[in-house]
């Protein structure tokens, strides 16, 4: 028999607020966190706004030789690595650090690091490029980073899947425990990728919104008016174990994970299939593999992008899986808040889809003020939900036509 999974441990760096809380009650507020850049001068830029992270202090958690020669997305992993283990009251002394695991995602990697070093390359010559530049920009650094500050041995590896990347990440580590290949697994994602060169390429695919006017209003998903995605930053992360290991602890829980969706849509490299049939297989196979029926399903943490064709294909993908029940589901998408995370995006959401079953409460979608005719399903509106959840789906989806839902269960 397959071994059970549940969520015991959140933690959560996000251009809303950094920790488990803030970042929550900001969401239930329907507060923004998008605003004018203000890591590097953005004024030459078609795009001059992002969902930065504001709050996170590195000498928290590390002394200042180390973050130096830490990359930022690594930096947040740890970080909400750390927070996640203190919430779920994990004391790693008294646990065998050989089944504890590390499976974690990003889309990018060290990208500040990236252009960063490139200009001490160009201006500098190749003599001044920092030894710590490879260490630093790989993209498995930060399941490396996390598994060397917490000490723990075993399974360890790094998803790098667009903007599916941290769904998969966690989908992965809650097969791994389903196996029995670990006890406990540390998963999530996280990115940091508010740069020039980032903010330059996705405004030359004219993927960004352009509200340089009223950045907060920008990031709009399922709203007519929608014309294009924010860039945001952070990470967000989850202690997973089996219930067997939870329960003989005494540990608290948020929910159980019990299903998990992985399709192609096999169509193109950034644009989504028209027909949504394999981001509804990705819903469909999480439901069959949790067991569930179509009308359990109470809530839904959409994609969400704020994009045009997204958000279309969608809510087309949600009727095509629920049919009459997409009617009466709940569905919201944080990144109306927190701009989208790109590798970070999934665990973020995930993060936010766990308390949502947990509290009985839906953050709303918020910038929502002109329905869209082929939006037409119930997007929480502007104002968060008391609810009563029994169970939830999260989606992501990436370039490349990545697919992913994840399935939670109240417990």
């Amino acid at each position: 028999m397959p071994q059970r999974v549940v969520i015991t441990g959140l933690g959560a760096i996000t251009p809303v607020g950094t920790g488990k809380d803030n970042f929550w009650q900001a969401l239930v507020a329907g507060k923004s966190g998008i605003g004018p850049i203000t890591r590097f001068d953005a004024g030459e830029m078609p795009v001059r706004f992002a969902g930065e992270v504001k709050d996170f202090d590195p000498g928290l958690f590390f002394d200042r030789k180390e973050a130096r020669r830490m990359d930022r997305f690594a930096q947040y992993a740890v970080a909400a690595a750390r927070m996640a283990v203190e919430d779920a009251k994990l004391d790693l002394e008294r646990e065998d650090r050989d089944r504890i695991g590390v499976i974690f995602a990003t889309g990018i990697g060290g990208m500040e690091t990236f252009e960063e070093q490139t200009r001490v390359l160009m201006e500098k010559g190749p003599n001044r490029v920092s030894p710590f530049f490879v260490p630093m920009m790989i993209a498995n650094m930060a399941a490396g980073q996390i598994s060397i500050h917490l000490g723990v041995r075993g399974v360890n590896f790094t998803v790098v899947n667009a903007c599916a990347s941290g769904a998969n990440a966690i989908g992965e580590a809650f097969r791994t425990l389903q196996r029995g290949d670990a006890d406990v697994i540390i998963t999530g994602g996280s990115e940091a990728s508010v740069t020039p060169l980032t903010v330059a390429g996705f405004a030359a695919m004219k993927a960004l919104s352009t509200r340089n006017d009223a950045p907060e209003r920008a990031s709009r998903p399922f709203d007519r008016g929608r014309d294009g995605f924010v860039l945001g930053e952070g990470a967000g992360v989850m202690v997973l174990e089996t219930l067997e290991h939870a329960v003989a602890r005494g540990a608290a829980i948020y929910a159980e994970i019990v299903g998990y969706g992985c399709t192609a849509d096999a169509y193109h490299i950034t644009a989504p299939a028209p027909d949504g049939a394999a981001a509804s297989r990705a819903m469909t196979l999480a439901l069959e593999d949790a067991g569930l029926k179509p009308e359990e399903i109470d809530y839904i943490n959409a994609h969400g992008t704020s994009t045009e064709l997204n958000d279309r294909q969608e809510t087309l993908a949600i009727k095509k899986v629920f049919g009459e029940h997409a009617y009466r589901l709940a569905i919201s998408s944080t990144k109306s808040m927190t701009g989208h995370l790109l590798g970070a995006a999934g665990a973020v959401e995930l993060v936010a889809t766990a308390l949502t079953v947990h509290t009985g409460v839906i953050h709303p979608t918020i910038n929502y003020e002109e329905p869209d005719p082929e939006c037409d399903l119930d997007y929480v509106p502007n104002a968060a939900r008391q609810q009563e959840i029994r169970a939830a789906i999260s989606n992501s989806f990436g370039f490349g036509g990545h697919n992913v839902t994840i399935a939670l269960r109240r417990i």
